[in-house]
């Protein structure tokens, strides 16, 4: 397992840890209620230095990568960002993407544990191509704020004269002391949100003042357990969990940010494009209500049924502190994921009702 860059940090915050994907990260400070309360409500200051990094560099980088993932990158000017999916020739998911346009580099924010395969599957096509992929995440950390009250506490940095202006946006500063800084605007909970991306070497003193400033207006320093929790609430799948190499893009609720489907040619563009003219997927991501009284809840692969026949399954749970009551993310066949449908799920404990419900979930 690789520790955590900041962990005599988080330890003397009382952090609590926990392993992800061969990753140390925080479970929590001791209170997990309390940080949940803080982010939903004010703001939450999140180590992921332990996500995957990556920088492609040369004359060629722009016109590759839009040649390998779903969404555009031809059209991004500096300081822009979108989100996609890298796939298969078959269409199916080998990982998402936030890409970000920088001055001379295009950089890659993913799931931790990734940076190999990631890495191997571009470097597959490049033949005589000027790009280079390069693993950044030793040289930089990633903080990120997050909460409706996250642009206060970026303000309150006194770092960057002004925020992004656009979802997935960026502004960087060269600071004499921190060196490099780049703030995205990156709503990671459905909200407000924003990542810092900060050399390792100032890791320290930027997460020292992101935690004061967000004490200033109530918030905390926040673990994985409150980031899952909200996560799942606000019914974003998370790749490694909810998405993987078995599943198409238009499977997974991404689609609407995620493909483009008036760029041109990548790799699986052709199967994705004629699933979204000619036909559709048969199962997709839904949101299920489960109860109030689960002891113990129920497992990532237990299988929902439709009467006797297997519909899907689920891939997210968690126990909800604002709807009061346990919800999860999962997959059914196409016909009967429309919300109201009564499934049951399967588990070690038997059988329960799960009831399709909307994303994000709601309260009633």
């Amino acid at each position: 397992m690789e520790s955590l860059l900041l962990r005599e940090f988080h330890e003397a915050l009382g952090g609590r840890f926990t392993e992800l994907s061969g990753m140390e990260i925080v479970a929590d400070y001791g209170d997990m209620p309390a940080e949940y309360v803080a982010v939903s409500q004010k703001a939450g200051v999140f180590d992921l230095s332990f996500r995957s990094r990556a920088c492609l560099t040369g004359t060629d980088r722009v016109r590759f990568l839009h040649g390998q993932v779903t969404n555009d990158v031809k059209s991004l000017r500096k300081g822009e960002g979108s989100y996609a999916a890298l796939v298969t020739a078959k269409g199916r998911m080998q990982s998402d993407l936030n890409i970000f346009a920088l001055a001379d580099e295009l950089l890659l924010d993913f799931e931790p544990g990734m940076t190999k395969r990631v890495t191997e599957r571009l470097e597959q096509y490049i033949v005589a191509d000027d790009v280079q992929v390069i693993d950044v995440a030793p040289h930089y950390g990633l903080l990120s704020i997050q909460g409706p009250e996250a642009a206060t506490v970026v303000n309150n940095l006194a770092l960057f004269e002004g925020l992004p202006s656009k979802p997935l946006g960026l502004v960087s500063i060269e600071d004499r002391t921190l060196g490099e800084l780049y703030l995205v605007a990156q709503p990671r909970l459905g909200g407000a949100g924003f990542d810092l991306f900060v050399p390792v070497t100032a890791l320290r003193a930027v997460a020292d003042r992101a935690v004061a400033a967000a004490r200033l207006v109530g918030g905390s320093p926040c673990g994985w357990r409150a980031l899952e929790t909200c996560r799942i609430e606000s019914g974003i799948p998370r790749f490694g969990l909810d998405m993987d190499e078995s599943n198409l893009p238009q499977e997974c609720g991404i689609e609407a940010r995620a493909v483009s489907y008036s760029k041109g040619c990548y790799i699986g563009q052709e199967v994705l494009n004629r699933i979204h003219t000619l036909g559709h997927v048969n199962r997709q991501l839904c949101g299920l209500s489960l109860g109030d009284d689960l002891e113990p809840l129920p497992k990532k692969g237990d299988k929902l049924f439709h009467g006797e026949r297997e519909v899907g399954g689920i891939t997210s749970i968690v126990t909800s502190p604002r709807l009061k009551r346990n919800i999860a993310l999962g997959y059914a066949r196409r016909e009967v994921c429309q919300t109201g449908t009564e499934l049951t799920l399967r588990t070690e404990s038997g059988p329960i009702v799960a009831r399709v419900v909307g994303l994000p979930f709601q309260d009633g």
